[in-house]
């Protein structure tokens, strides 16, 4: 995601927080050719070391090492504060480091000389296509990473200091070959002064939602808004409302193009939700023509109680937020007492998307970076920086946290092994289209339920049917 900027366009921040695996509507960078000239000469050769208990990943002493940030709204002083402590582990190592904006335009030219550097943050608006360069086999198995001793137990594998889910984001057939440092969660957003004030609780179940719906609207206060030019912020809650209804068979099933996997009674029940929460003039009015940073303005100035977004909204909100706001995440109250998912179920992924190319001068030491910067003195540094969870657990423990924040953070806790996501928006664009209009249709009340789900599930039909695009399944 490129976040040079609070008020970058919508696609760009939402798309990428999505398409950090994969490639997505965003066109990251990458030509069909991505290897080159070279011979079948191991640029690594003789650049590894023995495996210790101390360097378990073989680092041999005095290899340089290249790493390539992307230097978007988080910055790159999160890396070099990583590299610090690499020098301190390995001080005969010198290391260059970029921070550059267009990760795709600076290392196209260089996956197809295979000269990469050796670690890789491939993030923003033209990063390279990671499903490019995973055929073409230009990035390394991180395998042997995950199941080194973490930089701060050594009884502790990293993989096993990571948040539910990350590991996964990551692979491809099988094969762990990204490894990604922020964690972002989904969920509704609410002032939790402005509840206080009013005597209001949170809901846990829709039914409590409709409820309290109708008690805000009766104070004079919309009780929702959405970003309605970008419908794919209201699809979060009504997938997340699914999910929780029929488990994680019915996330895989949408996933891997099941025949009328969008009939689901889960999704039914979700649209129907959404359908009555519309029909009973709950949604702000005009929503449907604002557009993001519109949307949470209004909601931000106390016009709508309740807003669907990623936890990136408040970095994304500051200097618009009023003072004593105390904005808070909350998970999608659960749809039946009989859901599959406790109603604490989020859904949420993981991005900022690191890699060593295969063809690394030092993936000893790319890998050996990565173990550094996912370590918990990094993490927690990061978190405090940036004002963003990291994918490392417990990275946040003992900060004090903006309310936001903590908010994401205990979200998490509550869920526990119950996180989830959707991956058929990275891998099926013209899918995640199809699902972005219909659902605006309708909660605009131009579409039923039922007829939402018969246009997704056609659209959901046609690129199965379709040869040309490759598939994917979980």
């Amino acid at each position: 995601m490129n976040r040079s900027t609070l008020a970058e366009p919508y696609p760009t921040r939402r798309t990428l927080l999505r398409t950090a695996l994969t490639a997505g509507v965003a066109a990251p960078l990458l030509a069909g050719c991505v290897t080159g000239g070279g011979g079948d000469a191991d640029p690594a050769a003789g650049n590894t070391g023995a495996r210790t208990a101390d360097n378990p990943l073989g680092v041999k002493a005095e290899t340089p090492l290249e790493v390539v940030i992307f230097k978007g709204g988080y910055g790159d002083e999160y890396a070099k504060n990583a590299e610090t402590l690499y020098t301190r582990k390995h001080p005969g190592a010198k290391i260059d480091h970029q921070g550059v904006q267009k990760i795709g335009e600076a290392l196209q030219p260089r996956f197809v000389a295979n000269t990469p550097p050796d670690v890789v943050d491939n993030t923003g608006a033209s990063r390279l296509d990671i499903a490019t360069l995973v055929a073409a086999r230009q990035v390394a198995d991180l395998g042997a990473l995950l199941d080194a001793p973490s930089f701060d137990d050594p009884a502790v594998k990293l993989r096993d200091t990571l948040l539910s889910g990350v590991v996964d984001d990551g692979t491809f057939a099988g094969v762990p070959q990204t490894l990604n440092f922020t964690y972002t969660v989904w969920g509704l957003w609410y002032s939790r002064s402005l509840f206080a004030a009013k005597g209001w609780s949170y809901p846990k179940t829709w039914d409590d939602m409709l409820a309290l719906c109708a008690t805000i609207k009766a104070a004079g206060i919309a009780p929702w808004t959405y970003q309605g030019k970008y419908p794919e912020y209201i699809n979060d809650p009504l997938l997340s409302m699914a999910a929780k209804t029929g488990g994680l068979t019915l996330v895989k099933a949408v996933d891997n193009l099941e025949p009328h996997a969008w009939k689901a009674p889960g999704l039914i029940a979700a649209a129907e939700a959404f359908a009555e929460l519309a029909g009973k003039g709950y949604l702000m009015a005009g929503s449907e023509a604002l557009s993001h940073t519109e949307a949470q303005a209004a909601w931000s100035k106390g016009k709508a109680a309740f807003i669907p977004c990623g936890s990136w909204l408040e970095s994304e909100q500051k200097g618009v937020t009023p003072p004593a706001f105390d904005m808070v995440m909350g998970p999608v109250p659960a749809r039946t007492a009989g859901d599959q998912l406790k109603p604490t179920a989020v859904q949420a992924a993981s991005s900022e998307s690191f890699l060593v190319p295969a063809k690394a001068k030092n993936p000893a030491g790319g890998m050996e970076y990565l173990r550094i910067l996912f370590s918990q003195q990094s993490a927690k540094a990061f978190a405090q920086s940036a004002g963003t969870l990291p994918a490392v657990a417990g990275a946040t423990d003992g900060l004090t946290l903006s309310s936001g924040l903590g908010s994401v953070r205990d979200a998490v806790a509550a869920a526990g092994p119950e996180t989830f996501t959707y991956r058929f928006r990275t891998w099926y664009a013209p899918l995640a289209k199809a699902l972005d209009d219909a659902t605006g249709e309708l909660v605009n009340k131009r579409l039923t339920a039922a007829g939402w789900a018969q246009r997704v599930q056609k659209a959901a039909d046609a690129v199965a049917r379709d040869s040309t695009v490759q598939k994917y399944t979980r």
